[in-house]
């Protein structure tokens, strides 16, 4: 087939870049997943989310939210089957869904610590991409965006197993854009960083510190979660329909700025806006 401009996707209405597209984001029901899942409905996109937590389901602009354990491999066979029973495909996939928590500093860890690491942030990435893909393959369509963490781009001191499976998650997403490219699917990756989540409160542990913001993030200010919910709308989107194998820092620029400095006083490795 000719090579010619014309084969260029074009943008109807750049207010609603995902009209008549189906979406579905893990952890939808708060946080960037929150966030992702409402102005991905703002441009028209039909949400489907999965949430672990009854209670932040309710009220929830997606079309569909079910209540789901992501580590469940089984279980999400299963709702991915009904999503796709019930919406007839899925067009974009989110998935949003990772944590720190428990945090167990290696030195302190255990097997079983290794894998909770394992399932929560990397395993059931490759369980929901797993389950949507055949149905992406058949239509030679499909958008998947891998939120991981900036710690995962870039040297990580404060809990080595916790990074090394974001850089896993990463390298997925790498991976999966190359072979899946001439299927007709696009896969990115998100790092944030420095943005108020429920996981992260910088504004309830770190108050009184707006002084230290300028010195500590590149662009001056803390990150919210609309933030990466903006990138994840070009990424999924036919904006970036020419993008596909990278892992964006959205980040304030601290991947950029090292983002990491040693205390003296303290005797460790800090991420956090305090006096050094």
């Amino acid at each position: 087939m000719p090579q010619t401009p014309d084969r260029v996707p074009p943008i109807p209405d750049y207010s609603r870049l995902l009209d008549g597209k189906v979406a579905v984001v893990t952890g939808g029901g708060a946080g960037i997943g929150e966030a992702v899942t409402r102005l991905f409905t703002e441009h028209g996109a039909v949400v489907e989310i999965a949430e672990i937590d009854p209670e932040r389901t309710q009220g929830s602009p997606a079309a569909h939210a079910s209540v789901l354990d992501v580590r469940d491999h089984d279980a999400v066979k299963t709702w991915a089957g009904e999503v796709l029973e019930r919406q007839g495909r899925v067009d974009v996939l989110i998935n949003n869904v990772g944590d720190y928590r428990p945090l167990v500093r290696f030195e302190q860890s255990e097997p079983d610590d290794w894998f909770a690491m394992f399932d929560i942030n990397f395993r059931q990435q490759m369980s929901v991409t797993r389950a949507f893909l055949s149905s992406m393959v058949e239509r030679q369509h499909g958008v998947i965006v891998n939120v991981h963490s900036v710690e995962g781009m870039r040297g990580y001191p404060g809990e080595p197993v916790y990074g090394a499976f974001k850089a896993a998650a990463a390298k997925f997403t790498t991976d999966m854009a190359v072979r899946f490219g001439r299927k007709g699917i696009r896969v990115n990756g998100i790092g944030p960083d420095l943005t108020q989540t429920p996981q992260v409160d910088y504004l309830t542990s770190y108050e009184d510190l707006d002084d230290l913001w300028t010195a500590w993030a590149p662009v001056g200010r803390l990150g919210w979660p609309e933030d990466q919910a903006r990138v994840a709308l070009f990424l999924a989107s036919d904006m970036s329909s020419f993008v596909t194998g990278h892992n964006i820092p959205v980040d304030g620029g601290t991947k950029a700025g090292g983002g990491w400095f040693f205390s003296p006083d303290e005797g460790r490795f800090v991420n956090r806006p305090r006096g050094l």
